[in-house]
């Protein structure tokens, strides 16, 4: 998922910091491989809201709200108790019914890379439980594209 489906497009990345709390660490005395979806997924509410100004609210007001459909995560490394995850996610494709979204977390400490992986989401209709074209208005909003300078 995170090769296919790769447009000429570059779409923008953004960034939420989640400082590692006590309940995240594992009898190892780093984060719990689980956790790190839990950040992806707090970085992409915050994401919404701020960056796109189209929180998940607003999709539950006009009738959707969107479902994960397939993950992909590779381990690179580790956070620890007192560190900060620095969550950075973009759009990799807009489909008819589905997006997917890029992300990688680092530490914020020393930038060591922890987890990169891959997200497919499907655009759901609350009323009937169904996948639906997401709407061509919520595709603008999400199709930030990266600045020129980024991409140096």
């Amino acid at each position: 998922m995170v090769q296919e489906g790769l447009s000429q497009k570059r779409f923008a990345v953004f960034i939420t910091e989640i400082p590692v709390q006590p309940r995240d660490i594992d009898m190892n005395g780093h984060v719990h491989h689980s956790v790190y979806l839990d950040y992806f997924l707090a970085a992409r509410f915050d994401q919404m809201g701020r960056c796109y100004k189209m929180s998940m609210d607003e999709f539950n007001k006009l009738g959707f709200t969107m479902f994960a459909r397939k993950y992909e995560i590779e381990y690179r490394g580790a956070l620890a108790m007192g560190d900060v995850g620095v969550v950075k996610t973009w759009v990799i494709k807009i489909g008819k019914a589905s997006v997917d979204v890029g992300f990688q977390i680092e530490s914020r400490k020393d930038k060591t890379l922890a987890v990169k992986g891959a997200a497919r989401f499907v655009m759901i209709d609350i009323r009937i439980k169904k996948p639906v074209p997401i709407p061509q208005n919520v595709k603008e909003k999400y199709s930030i594209l990266a600045k020129e300078e980024d991409e140096k």
